[in-house]
């Protein structure tokens, strides 16, 4: 196998892992904010106005870093500056 393929699959197998690792702990995150803020409404029904925007801001928040991981992954699959260097070396 050349270096260019060499560097297609470990492209792949990085970005594979960004994703998987890098969503369980935003997944873990979400549920615990949703779990306290159910709780937080169940006890406190007054203030579900406040409480369901602060959790959907937190959410946000929590989400934006799959989200980080996601884009990190389609770097390395699509615009992996090594590529370049590979394809340069290989047309030599």
């Amino acid at each position: 196998m050349d270096n260019t393929g060499l560097v297609a699959m470990a492209s792949i197998f990085a970005s594979g892992l960004t994703i998987g690792i890098g969503s369980i702990a935003p997944a873990l995150g979400e549920g615990r904010a949703l779990s306290q803020a159910l709780s937080a409404i169940a006890q406190q029904p007054d203030e579900a106005n406040t409480i369901t925007r602060t959790l959907f801001v937190g959410m946000a928040m929590v989400e934006s870093t799959a989200i980080y991981c996601f884009v990190v992954s389609m770097i390395l699959i699509f615009a992996n500056p090594f590529w370049t260097h590979f394809t340069e070396a290989a047309a030599r």
